[in-house]
């Protein structure tokens, strides 16, 4: 059979078939197909997601001038170093991203995971020279080894704090998201009990030393508190009223009012210095500093007189304190954020210390 010879040098056979070109098309054509099948299923599942990558926060320093000609406004810190390995963990539909790091505390010597969300406007070039407000955000239960604020945006506390900073009934916070127990075995009340892990210097002093380190945040307190839920929620309102020098504000959702772990052996010396009733008390002899604590209950659990009873017993003088009641709210989440959005963070966004733009930017 004779052979005829294309431009392209391919051998065609009788009818100008090309048998072996033509084989070729179709596999690599159905490789094609395969590839572009396998890819979505691929980004489906997060096999080619950012998940996992170092994030770098605060890239609108870099963009706007050098660190030396940066002139921060009154009450502005900026960031201290050294800057912490973040890796991001969630990237929300606004852009924003939550991202980990592993914090080994200088003063507690504890080491632990820690989580952290910033708001947009944090990037936004108008705020390049503003501190921002940092909410310091604890989970119940075990909250060890993950916190559940910071391991995804499902409980919605990311988007609450967007869309009421968007609404104009909220700051745009930080959220900084540490665990708050030492181990998965023990409630550790948020404290210094003796012989165990150092978990209220964790939070008290290394969590907000890091936020200092890596975002630029108040020299006051005015830009400092506290939100948690249950356990959480404890550890909250007592860091506030244990060191109002530090904090003005809680949020304490569904909270234990006194200290109720067993690891403190019926310590009554060591109890009583964690104990938010004699915390209260010795706030109010002294007159002050004042202190904001909103607490948030579900009508769907229990708990609402222990926190009536504090907030008749000791919301007086310098301890001021409101309850959001959420109407078919149970002992989650996901209630508590709807608490915040029906008011608890418009409330706290209001003795808080805000953001503040540079003029013509």
């Amino acid at each position: 059979m004779q052979h005829d010879q294309q431009g392209d040098g391919s051998p065609m056979t009788e009818g100008g078939r090309r048998p072996h070109r033509l084989r070729m098309i179709l596999i690599s054509g159905g490789l094609a197909l395969t590839l572009a099948a396998g890819g979505a299923a691929a980004y489906k599942f997060g096999l080619f997601s950012d998940i996992g990558d170092p994030v770098a926060f605060g890239k609108v320093q870099e963009k706007t001038a050098t660190a030396s000609e940066v002139l921060p406004g009154p009450e502005v810190l900026m960031p201290t170093g050294p800057a912490a390995e973040f890796v991001r963990t969630n990237r929300l539909p606004d852009g924003t991203q939550i991202a980990k790091t592993t914090l080994k505390g200088a003063k507690s010597g504890f080491t632990g995971d820690v989580w952290v969300w910033v708001p947009k406007e944090y990037d936004d070039p108008r705020y390049a020279k503003s501190g921002f407000p940092v909410l310091i955000s604890l989970p119940g239960g075990r909250g060890y080894p993950t916190n559940y604020w910071g391991t995804g945006p499902g409980l919605g506390l990311q988007k609450a704090v967007s869309d009421g900073a968007a609404a104009g009934t909220s700051l745009p916070f930080i959220l900084v998201m540490p665990v708050i127990n030492g181990d998965t075995k023990h409630h550790f009340d948020g404290s210094d009990i003796p012989g165990q892990p150092r978990m209220g210097t964790w939070m008290a002093e290394d969590v907000p030393d890091f936020a200092k380190a890596n975002f630029r945040t108040f020299t006051s307190r005015d830009g400092w508190a506290f939100m948690g839920s249950s356990s959480g929620g404890f550890g909250a309102f007592k860091h506030v009223l244990k060191h109002p020098d530090r904090f003005k504000a809680a949020i304490a959702s569904g909270i234990d009012i006194v200290p109720d772990s067993p690891l403190w052996q019926g310590n009554r010396q060591a109890m009583d210095a964690d104990n938010p009733e004699k915390l209260a008390a010795k706030l109010i002899d002294a007159k002050g500093p004042e202190v904001y604590i909103n607490f948030q209950i579900g009508t769907a659990e229990t708990g609402r007189e222990k926190a009536e009873k504090f907030m008749k017993e000791y919301g007086r003088g310098p301890v001021h304190t409101r309850l959001q009641v959420i109407q078919d709210g149970e002992h989650n989440g996901k209630s508590y954020v709807r608490g915040m959005r029906e008011g608890s963070l418009e409330w706290i966004s209001k003795v808080m210390k805000a953001p503040t733009p540079e003029p013509g930017v």
